[in-house]
């Protein structure tokens, strides 16, 4: 679901439902134009009704037999210029691209929305969060 309209537009793929509504809040915030999702079925039809987004962030554990890896495997083959955020509680980096990014749960959303800034461009729109999700 397409929530707001902006040059930047973010996929959120995350299972958790409250975590989600927090960055989805955030980046809205920001600026950014939000499409998010709770599992892998779901970001591939928003990605079949949206193919251009700038930034994906994915959770890697998420219900179904697809997990957040593959989702970002899929948007870095068919999308090589989109920004990939990985985030998990568990360490995967082992298995993250180099021009990936991981972030370990619970991140800060300060350092999720300056990476943003800094790949896609600054919004200098609002103060920056210190929460963790």
């Amino acid at each position: 679901m397409e929530l707001a309209m902006s040059q930047r537009t973010v996929l959120v793929a995350e299972d958790d439902r409250l975590i989600r509504l927090v960055l989805v809040e955030a980046l809205m915030d920001e600026g950014y134009s939000v499409i998010q999702v709770g599992n892998v079925l779901e970001a591939v039809a928003a990605i079949g009704k949206n193919p251009t987004f700038d930034a994906l962030i994915t959770d890697v554990d998420m219900p179904g037999s697809l997990s957040g890896l593959d989702l970002a495997a899929m948007v870095s083959s068919v999308s090589p210029r989109t920004t990939v955020v990985v985030a998990s509680g568990r360490d995967v980096s082992e298995e993250i691209r180099p021009e990936w990014t991981f972030m370990r749960k619970p991140y800060s959303l300060n350092r999720l929305l300056t990476l943003l800034d800094n790949r896609l461009g600054a919004s200098g729109l609002c103060p920056r969060f210190a929460e963790a999700v």
